[in-house]
């Protein structure tokens, strides 16, 4: 086989994983960063990342939790290198200004604001089994965490969320 040939393949192995699960990275992403705009950059990276290092993921069944592995990992390395931009308030144009005068949804903003309250330790397997419908062996795998201990975290996040709703 020549190396354009075994390119070639390698290309459609890797256009095939992201064509299936881009839209989850996306999602994972956004609910990590809490910015869409930060989200796609994230995706963008953990994409290159992913190429890279396409050779290293043997079996194509656990492609889904690679790569929002990747994903999670670049999400941190974006926040560790990145310093976030400040507005200044007094300075916003007409446009901007409606934006902070809107009236947002409130018992939504409520229940973001009750899960973002949560540890990451707590957050993250609650995000990846309510938004993205993960089981609790596949949360256990992709955090490098026995079964139990998951079972444990979403039981202490629900109860936290709970109290945390309850006390608003």
């Amino acid at each position: 086989m020549t190396s354009s040939s075994t390119e070639g393949s390698r290309r459609q192995r890797f256009d095939r994983l992201v064509a299936v699960f881009h839209p989850d990275m996306y999602r994972y992403a956004a609910w990590l960063s809490r910015d869409k705009a930060i989200a796609e950059d994230v995706v963008q990276e953990a994409l290159l990342r992913a190429w890279k290092s396409l050779d290293a993921l043997r079996d194509d069944n656990a492609a889904k939790q690679w790569l929002l592995t990747i994903v999670r990992r670049e999400n941190a390395r974006y926040f560790e290198r990145r310093r976030l931009e400040t507005v200044d308030i007094d300075n916003l144009s007409a446009s901007q200004a409606a934006l902070l005068a809107a009236s947002p949804d409130e018992e939504l903003n409520d229940l973001r604001a009750a899960i973002y309250e949560l540890d990451d330790d707590y957050r993250e397997p609650l995000v990846l089994q309510v938004l993205m419908g993960y089981s609790t062996n596949e949360i256990a795998e992709m955090m490098g965490l026995k079964q139990g201990a998951v079972l444990t975290r979403l039981h202490r996040a629900r109860q936290k969320l709970m109290d945390i709703v309850a006390d608003e």
